[in-house]
């Protein structure tokens, strides 16, 4: 499945698409990519913090929702990324990315 204008589209290829996600109880409309603690290419484990973003409130880590391979780092570190927005695909080796 593919992410596609908030809807899912059937595909023989699960990427999963790490975005900004909306911080509990504090009003962020961005986020900084501060670093990445992976490169493309890494493995990751479900639950890893594979990013530290910064709010105007606080700096926090990201961690990996599902266990794969980091397939393309699209938000790079110093980036300002609108909450929603993307910042990796994971998925396995040779699966086709999503167009973004």
């Amino acid at each position: 499945m593919r992410e596609s204008g908030g809807a899912f589209e059937e595909s023989t290829d699960i990427v999963t698409i790490l975005r900004v996600p909306k911080s509990g109880g504090i009003p962020t409309t961005k986020a900084r990519v501060v670093r990445w603690f992976k490169k493309e290419g890494s493995k990751v484990r479900q639950g890893e913090p594979i990013v530290e973003l910064e709010t105007d409130k606080v700096n926090y880590e990201l961690d990996s929702p599902v266990a794969g391979v980091i397939l393309k780092i699209i938000a790079r570190a110093d980036a300002e990324v609108p909450v929603g927005d993307p910042l990796a695909c994971i998925g396995e080796r040779g699966e086709t990315l999503p167009e973004l």
